[in-house]
């Protein structure tokens, strides 16, 4: 018989972690990693391995499952994305582990850091299996609030007031979601996303509660004109928590809506899904436009993702007309290697700012030679950003773009070649400073003296920045498997494989 119990225990061990971490003892962060960091690597390989073996299944909490209880409904999407959680979580973890800012914090603070940040980890685990729209809004609100204390430990009052505008426009994000899921129970008498399905009638009631379910996650996933929390919040937290909420918070809430639209509301027409692709290629191009004005590395970074999130829901309207397969495979596996990559370039931008005390960009042009590793951790994810081949940007956009034509909507492809050129300037602006002589080198010499000021940054975080954009780049490699794992629980047609209840 299958365990199918893999699943809590992946929820289990980041929220246990998060308990231990509060423990005031001067090894507990090494301690609660070492247990943590594997334990949730071997259960999420429990998950991928059961979902392979037996495919979509439920795992009740409690031993109760819907509709009395809630079930953890996990199929190849939910198995992927956790992956994607341990993988990133897990080496950004190691980069927190050496930063020397975190390291420098008081040790009461550094206890509430890392219980705050396996906090995370834990609440969009439990999200990604949860299928009871309610559960998802506890999970998602646990993360957000710590993603909000997260931010506020970057440096300055900018980050505080960055955290304060996080916390508002998120907490208006959720007040829209659970109003809208309100509405939803009223309707159908269940939380189940698979009951929501089977019972959900089109009428006013349901419309409206679409509406502000809809208008909630697009604020999480920061989708252009609700995106003006992000910049801020991601430009001045700590380099390990810009990776994460980069990589994942912001994904959280374009995987809601994709178990939502594809899922229960899928009856609902046709125009959302092309509106949703309409504020998806604006964020492309606003978003790009922006990076390339920026002139701090880490914002540039953060109006990079405003742009790559919008190619995400270019899915909609592709799905909507018949690409599918081609879409679905193309957009999720964007987001494994967006994440990835995202996640590295936060970390290289973080390791240049701790040696510099900078990230301003003609900064790191005087003291470039001392941040090769960084620099180079940041071109390899910047590839993946623009769609190099033979990144895992490039497959994922040749699948959407092979999923646009197909269907007679050139327009979405010229949106992504157009991305991909936008994103190749500001790309460009920052890897060139690799190449740049530094006025205190000779032409030809070994390298300049470490310039006054310049700290040496700690190996393990460049390695994590490195390990991370490998991975990016490797995925291009290694398509098949997260590919195959995605289209488990995955429909012909629009719609998520939600089997019924028995």
């Amino acid at each position: 018989m299958v365990d199918t119990s893999w699943a809590a225990i992946a929820v289990a061990v980041p929220l246990l972690a998060a308990l231990a971490s509060l423990w005031p003892g001067r090894w507990t962060a090494v301690a609660v990693m070492a247990v943590a960091v594997p334990g949730a690597l071997l259960a999420t390989l429990g998950v991928v391995w059961t979902v392979y073996e037996i495919g979509v299944y439920r795992h009740p909490v409690g031993g109760w499952g819907a509709p009395l209880g809630i079930d953890l409904y996990v199929d190849g999407l939910a198995a992927a994305f956790l992956a994607l959680l341990a993988v990133v979580a897990g080496l950004a973890s190691l980069h927190v582990l050496a930063d020397p800012d975190v390291k420098a914090m008081p040790r009461r603070r550094q206890s509430l850091f890392w219980s705050l940040w396996y906090w995370v980890w834990g609440a969009l685990a439990a999200m990604f299996v949860s299928g009871d729209a309610f559960n998802i809004y506890v999970t998602l609100e646990l993360a957000t609030l710590a993603g909000v204390i997260l931010v506020s430990f970057g440096h300055g009052a900018v980050a505080l007031f960055a955290s304060l505008r996080y916390l508002l426009i998120g907490t208006l994000g959720a007040l829209s979601y659970v109003l809208g899921v309100a509405l939803l129970y009223g309707a159908t008498g269940t939380l189940d996303l698979v009951l929501l399905g089977e019972r959900l009638v089109p009428g006013p009631a349901v419309v409206v509660a679409a509406a502000l379910v809809t208008v909630g996650l697009a604020i999480k996933a920061a989708l252009v004109p609700l995106h003006i929390w992000l910049p801020p919040a991601h430009g001045s937290a700590p380099a390990g928590v810009s990776a994460i909420l980069s990589a994942l918070v912001v994904k959280a809430g374009f995987y809601l809506l994709v178990r939502y639209w594809l899922g229960p509301f899928v009856s609902l027409g046709d125009g959302v899904a092309t509106a949703l692709g309409i504020l998806g290629a604006v964020g492309v191009l606003w978003g790009s436009l922006n990076a390339i004005r920026q002139e701090r590395l880490k914002l540039l970074v953060a109006y990079s993702t405003v742009a790559q999130v919008g190619y995400l829901f270019l899915l909609f309207p592709l799905a909507a007309a018949g690409g599918h397969v081609m879409a679905w495979s193309g957009a999720h596996l964007l987001v494994l290697s967006h994440a990835t990559a995202k996640a590295a370039a936060f970390l290289a931008a973080g390791n240049i700012l701790t040696s510099q005390g900078t990230d301003h960009l003609s900064e790191i042009g005087r003291a470039s030679h001392h941040h090769r590793l960084s620099l180079l951790a940041f071109g390899l994810a910047g590839a993946t950003l623009m769609g190099l081949p033979p990144s895992g940007g490039f497959l994922a956009k040749w699948l959407m773009v092979t999923a646009a034509v197909e269907t007679g909507q050139w327009w979405w492809a010229a949106v992504l070649i157009i991305g991909g050129k936008l994103a190749a300037i500001y790309v460009y602006r920052v890897v060139r400073l690799g190449f740049v002589t530094s006025p205190m080198e000779p032409p030809g010499a070994a390298g300049p003296p470490r310039p006054p000021g310049l700290l040496p940054v700690p190996m393990l975080t460049i390695l994590a920045a490195l390990g991370l954009a490998v991975v990016s780049v490797g995925l291009g490699f290694a398509s098949a498997p997260p590919l195959r794992l995605l289209q488990i629980g995955m429909p012909a047609a629009p719609g998520i494989a939600l089997e019924p209840l028995p």
